[in-house]
């Protein structure tokens, strides 16, 4: 039986000169570090070791888009985006937190989200799109919510409960808000490397960020019945 990897805990650095101590993930640590950084070149190299052992982790992470921003907003006003915002929340954190994931952000309507392995974080795209059809089915037309989500995986810093910067960030934040459609899941090639052999079934796409090719996978459908919330993931 193979169960989803933890994330590895990260050794808190020796301080720097200034007296600096980072403590992992903490926003004003990583912002004296980076000012360290650009007084001191000197000591790049240990204040750029210092930075990845306390910010930079594996991470899955979930870029949720909800779709017509701008057309909701000039036909139905602000206030009635805010309520379908917040709508929103109710169908995503709760299955956000089920699958062992954790909110991140939200700006506007996008709202970031990290888990320790992209299978979670695939699970509770699927089903924050199942809550949200679940609530469509009684609501008029004009307080449909439709969402689109990006799903990456890699070494990302993580900033707790602040921000997420890197490539992979990057790339699902690309797949999330600019590519895929309503009702979709997009994921990196690196994010589908790491699902379950057998488990979905994933069209391949060839899409383009900043110049450079981007492998990526649009999520179809689920091959297997999902085991229940907890259970280990068999290799059989």
């Amino acid at each position: 039986m193979r169960r989803l990897p933890t994330v590895a805990s990260h050794k808190t650095p020796p301080a720097l000169s200034g007296g600096i101590a980072p403590r992992a993930h903490d926003r004003q640590t990583l912002q004296s570090l980076l000012t360290q950084r650009n007084q001191q070149p000197e000591q790049r190299a240990q204040i750029d070791e210092a930075i990845t052992q306390a910010f930079v982790r594996p991470v899955a992470m979930l870029v949720l888009d909800m779709c017509g921003f701008s057309r909701i907003t000039a036909s139905h006003g602000i206030i009635h985006f805010l309520a379908l915002i917040h709508r929103m929340e109710h169908a995503a954190r709760p299955a956000i937190a089920a699958n062992g994931g954790e909110v991140v952000k939200q700006e506007a309507d996008n709202l970031f989200a990290v888990f320790t392995h992209p299978q979670n974080a695939l699970e509770a795209a699927l089903d924050i799109l199942r809550a949200l059809d679940a609530m469509n089915t009684v609501q008029p037309p004009e307080s449909q919510l439709l969402a689109s989500v990006g799903i990456g995986y890699g070494p990302t810093l993580v900033v707790a409960g602040k921000d997420l910067f890197g490539h992979e960030m990057n790339m699902a934040c690309k797949l999330g808000e600019d590519i895929a459609g309503p009702g979709e899941v997009l994921l990196t090639q690196a994010a589908c490397r790491d699902l379950e052999p057998g488990r979905y079934l994933l069209y391949p796409l060839q899409e383009r960020m900043g110049g450079m090719d981007m492998p990526a996978f649009r999520y179809v459908a689920s091959l297997h019945e999902r085991p229940l919330p907890g259970a280990p993931i068999s290799d059989a």
